[in-house]
């Protein structure tokens, strides 16, 4: 870390963070092969480990190097305690090593909250929610546990939080709300489980209350996080404090007057730094600068964008802003476009000019995920792969969709549109080649799924089928291979009270066997590369946290599945 006696230091706006942060530290450890191993690196998140394990690669220019420790300060785990073996040796004694339960599971938190929702329903004389509205409103429950937790706030005093003309409506609400207040915690109690948020929080605050008792022996950097978790920003404060301990922040505004920083409200962007640095007991000032090659056209970019985001009641200091220079608008453009796939096909093309020039890196930001996914398929016609930050829903993935088009064609009894956009997925071949199924699927659709809709099922393909006389052949025995296959999950969609591992055991049975071809099992095609591996562990998850759940209706699955 950079030899300064400054505990925080900011990174400002318009640099490379993960760039500059390993410069930096290189620059001071030295380069030899083992000098980094010594080092641990907290980042906020999975893909800051990621982003900048692949800068150090690129800095090191092929050398071989050990590097630091780098984790991801949200995803703190029991291995966090392995960080220093001395400490290890003598835990202070608010450290929790077994004591604290396994967090709860997301699918087998959001089942459990959905039976409550249904049984509450049911006794409140409601209409009673299907299983599809149950398991959404129990996502939506999960999200207000995990907001209470992590803010370390309770439900104590929730029946008092409105008053006035709202009460009464307010007092429904309350009703609904004893299944997190009431029921929840006896569930978890029963199942020695806790909740996600809990458990991130119990085990900072262990490794805050262990680091402050016995301070690690390596060199500790925290990279990139603003406290804005609160458990988080207490880490930080004892990290700030120990005498190998450094905070490198995010971008700090340091061109904004006193009193709008004083004045920062909860939405802006620079609202999480101020908290921070109030907690640590810091002005912007004390902040020192860590190592950067920033220039003044970065600068004046910088205090342009201070200028954007100042806040509403300073808004008259806009009057005069004689100190924008015209470099901080050097280099920007405006593009008007017509209508959304204009504009993708626009930033499209100015992310493909970049890749012209050697060295040159692009970037969107958006917070319009449809924009960002008109991009990505823009970039895909040249063959252009780009990492998205923000992930890509498992349910828009290739054996996702393929997963969700197995339950929408025989729930809909083989509809034409959702059974050919089946037949027609590229992981669907049915134990044939690619290119003979994909025949057969166009001579099903020229020969009886055209024109009027053939009788629901696959009875009513079959007879279709006979009637046609130009029908070819081969097609009603091809058409029976798959009702064979679809028979064990078609029979439990209709069935009036099934369990969920039932259903589920059936549903991969029938996506294997329609995704195996001549030369590799259904298996093998579905659940691989990095999409099958999350879509495999979805549903072995929703297999698991089904065990021991009351059967649902049949034909309630598919809603359930789209749902999680």
């Amino acid at each position: 870390m950079p030899r300064t006696d400054n505990k925080v230091l900011n990174i400002p706006p318009g640099v490379a963070f993960v760039d500059a942060l390993a410069r930096g530290i290189i620059a001071d450890i030295g380069e030899s092969p083992t000098a980094l191993s010594a080092l641990t690196v907290l980042l906020p998140t999975r893909r800051a480990v990621r982003s900048l394990r692949e800068a150090f690669l690129r800095l090191g220019g092929g050398k071989p190097m050990l590097l630091p420790v780098m984790r991801p300060i949200g995803d703190v785990d029991e291995e966090a305690f392995a960080f220093d073996a001395t400490a290890l040796e003598s835990p202070p004694d608010n450290a929790l090593g077994d004591s604290l339960p396994p967090a709860v599971s997301e699918i087998e938190r959001q089942l459990l909250l959905a039976e409550l929702v249904r049984a509450w329903t049911k006794s409140d004389g409601a209409n009673n929610a299907n299983t599809g509205q149950a398991v959404r409103l129990a996502a939506e429950l999960a999200r207000l546990i995990d907001q209470v937790q992590t803010a370390r706030l309770t439900f104590d005093r929730l029946e008092n939080l409105v008053e006035g003309d709202l009460a009464a409506h307010w007092q429904a609400t309350v009703q609904f709300l004893t299944i997190v207040t009431d029921h929840w915690p006896k569930i978890l109690q029963a199942r020695n489980r806790i909740d996600p948020a809990e458990r991130r929080n119990r085990l900072l605050e262990a490794l805050a209350a262990q680091w402050q008792t016995t301070p690690p022996a390596g060199q500790i950097i925290a990279a990139g996080s603003t406290g804005s978790i609160p458990a988080t920003g207490d880490l930080l404060a004892v990290i700030a404090t120990l005498p190998n301990g450094q905070v490198v922040l995010p971008g700090l505004d340091r061109h904004l007057d006193e009193p709008s920083w004083e004045g920062l409200k909860e939405a802006h962007p620079q609202y999480g730094l101020k908290l921070l640095l109030d907690r640590l007991e810091l002005e912007r000032e004390d902040v020192a600068d860590w190592p950067t090659e920033s220039d003044g056209h970065n600068q004046s970019r910088a205090r342009l964008a201070s200028e954007l985001m100042r806040p509403e009641a300073a808004a008259q200091a806009w009057r005069d802003l004689k100190h924008i220079t015209p470099k901080a608008i050097e280099g920007l453009r405006a593009f008007d476009c017509a209508d959304p796939q204009a504009e993708a096909g626009t930033i499209s093309l100015l992310l493909r000019e970049a890749l012209e020039h050697p060295g040159r890196t692009a970037v969107l930001v958006t917070a319009d995920r449809d924009l960002a996914r008109r991009v990505r398929a823009e970039l895909g016609r040249w063959d252009i792969a780009i990492d998205d930050s923000a992930g890509r829903p498992l349910s828009e993935s290739v054996p996702g969709v393929f997963l969700r088009l197995c339950l929408e064609a025989l729930s809909e009894e083989l509809a034409p549109v959702p059974f050919l956009a089946l037949l027609k997925h590229p992981l669907a071949c049915g134990g044939d080649a690619a290119v003979a199924f994909r025949s057969m699927a166009r001579a099903l659709e020229r020969a009886v799924l055209r024109g009027p809709r053939p009788a629901p099922g696959f009875a009513g393909l079959r007879r279709a089928i006979t009637a046609n006389k130009r029908a070819p052949q081969g097609l009603r025995a091809w058409i029976e291979r798959l009702e064979a296959a679809a028979k064990p999950l078609a029979n439990a969609l209709q069935r009036r009270r099934v369990s969920i591992t039932a259903l589920v055991e059936a549903h991969v049975q029938f996506a294997e066997s329609l995704a195996a071809d001549v030369d590799a099992s259904g298996g093998a095609r579905l659940w691989a590369g990095e999409a099958g591996e999350a879509c495999a562990g979805m549903i072995a998850e929703l297999a698991e946290a089904a065990r021991g759940l009351r059967p649902i209706a049949g034909n309630e699955y598919p809603a359930l599945f789209e749902n999680l």
